[in-house]
């Protein structure tokens, strides 16, 4: 089915309130999630709505946003997320490092004690908005294995990098870092397709394309294979370390994901460099990119141009929501 963003915000919003969440609050996490939808990125937006409000009930997210400051060092500070909405977390630490990078250049917050921030390419954006390159990561429970390994040890850890472009296009590469993020698997076998590529093991370690077999072994592909374990492993170790929180091994002693380590870096480009040549070294690459010479009339695009397109096609057609996951989400 098809939605249009405003009803959707105001179906989320709904729905947060009568879980004990402030109403202003609401429609800052309502907005998010239909965001992400918007931008074509379901499993992180109506997608995975329900299950903020299961884990809402669970009592392993507070509807109560009371993030706190615990320790700061120049540009660099330290916040505790007490366990609040991931994406209200996951924002102020950004809008706090930007603010930091508009005193020092750079701005640098560690958050602990956060929970899932959804889609982390929102809070890239939120850096480019303000002016600034926008860096962050989190780590997560265990979701793949190390390389080599054939049970799940290492967290699948999403690594953004977001710069800013004049025409609000910005440049956002958002990588999870299995050659498919879970969302990913879900979406695709939702829609009843098979990946591109292939994205895994199946339970007998077969190499597959079957989203479904994937999600069921939990023996995801990492994207370089050994260069993305390797990745994901120093992103977690960076992550807690910065933030003073939780790794990935200590993360995999409970029964569910939460409590996760994030970093959120902003660096502030209206200071350090003219604007005229950050728009002219922005834009002529992509315009260097875009100029290659298909393989097989295949679509050449820089990271966050797939987003992009998507946004304005569904702000004039309407968010795609899965006909099962809207029934879940009105029965909530």
């Amino acid at each position: 089915m098809r939605i249009h963003y405003d009803e959707l915000v105001g179906i989320f919003t709904q729905k947060l309130i009568k879980h004990g969440v402030d109403e202003s609050l609401s429609l800052d996490v309502a907005k998010v999630f239909a965001s992400n939808s918007l931008d074509g990125v379901y499993s992180h937006g109506a997608n995975r709505f329900p299950k903020l409000i299961a884990d809402i009930e669970r009592g392993i997210v507070s509807p109560v946003f009371d993030m706190e400051r615990v320790a700061a060092f120049g540009a660099l500070e330290r916040w505790d997320g007490k366990l609040s909405i991931g994406p209200l977390a996951a924002t102020k630490a950004m809008r706090r490092a930007v603010e930091l990078s508009k005193k020092h250049g750079i701005g640098c917050v560690g958050l602990e004690n956060t929970s899932h921030w959804m889609r982390g390419g929102t809070y890239g954006l939120e850096a480019c908005r303000n002016g600034c390159i926008g860096i962050c990561f989190t780590n997560t429970v265990p979701l793949m294995g190390a390389w080599g390994a054939a049970d799940r040890r290492v967290g699948n850890n999403p690594l953004i990098i977001a710069v800013p472009r004049e025409n609000g296009d910005h440049i956002v590469a958002d990588l999870a870092q299995s050659q498919f993020s879970n969302g990913k698997l879900e979406t695709t076998r939702l829609l009843g397709k098979e990946l591109p590529f292939d994205g895994g093991w199946d339970d007998e370690g077969n190499i597959t394309r079957d989203p479904g077999k994937i999600e069921k072994s939990g023996r995801l592909m990492p994207m370089g294979f050994w260069k993305g374990s390797s990745l994901a492993i120093a992103l977690d170790l960076v992550a807690s370390l910065v933030s003073g929180g939780l790794c990935t091994y200590e993360l995999s002693q409970k029964e569910t994901e939460f409590g996760v380590s994030q970093v959120f870096i902003a660096i502030d480009l209206e200071s350090t460099i003219s604007k005229e040549r950050r728009n002219e070294v922005v834009e002529s690459t992509i315009e260097f990119i875009e100029g290659s010479a298909r393989l097989d009339g295949a679509d050449v695009r820089y990271p966050g141009k797939g987003s992009a397109d998507k946004r304005r096609e569904q702000l004039e057609k309407g968010i795609y929501v899965d006909d099962s996951v809207m029934e879940r989400i009105l029965a909530l």
